[in-house]
């Protein structure tokens, strides 16, 4: 696994990271498509539409568009998380409504745009909530979204050879 401090960009080795933060070409994502579906093409589940090469939240043509299970629910379906944000300390359990709602909204705005990023699921742990995601950018942008609003400590750690972002924030 390789480890990343946001706050020094140096892998736990010493080595300053390079590019995107960890997000590699080596990397494999069961979940992304080996080939383009047709379009249009919709998922029963979210009711997302697969046109223009890409999902988006748009009406389905009735009757014209066969269905395919989006990676966002395939995940979710699967309990797959691509990012997982764990939230903890002191201050996140003093918090937690505030910072919970600060994630969901950024996870809305997200998703109105990018219907492939979605929270999955909210859990409670001992030392605060540990949010999964259905895309790596999302887990990655709440952690984000978390730092700079309220400062604190950031980690990132991408797993090698899959596409799953663990982050931790705490304060």
């Amino acid at each position: 696994m390789s480890h990343f401090d946001k706050t020094t960009r140096r892998h736990v080795d010493g080595t300053p990271v390079k590019g995107r933060a960890g997000i590699g070409e080596n990397r494999h994502d069961p979940y992304a498509p080996h080939a383009k579906p047709a379009e249009p093409t919709w998922c029963p589940e979210c009711g997302a539409v697969f046109e223009q090469g890409r999902w988006q939240w748009k009406e389905r043509v009735a009757g014209h568009a066969p269905p395919l299970l989006c990676a966002a629910c395939k995940r979710t379906r699967e309990q797959m998380p691509a990012g997982i944000v764990q939230v903890d300390g002191p201050f996140a359990r003093e918090h937690r409504a505030e910072l919970l709602a600060m994630l969901q909204h950024h996870a809305e705005r997200a998703k109105a745009e990018h219907p492939l990023q979605r929270i999955m699921a909210i859990t409670d742990t001992a030392e605060g909530v540990e949010v999964s995601t259905t895309d790596i950018h999302l887990a990655g942008e709440l952690a984000r979204a978390l730092q700079h609003a309220y400062q604190g400590k950031l980690q990132l750690h991408y797993a090698d050879h899959q596409v799953l972002l663990r982050a931790h924030w705490r304060r």
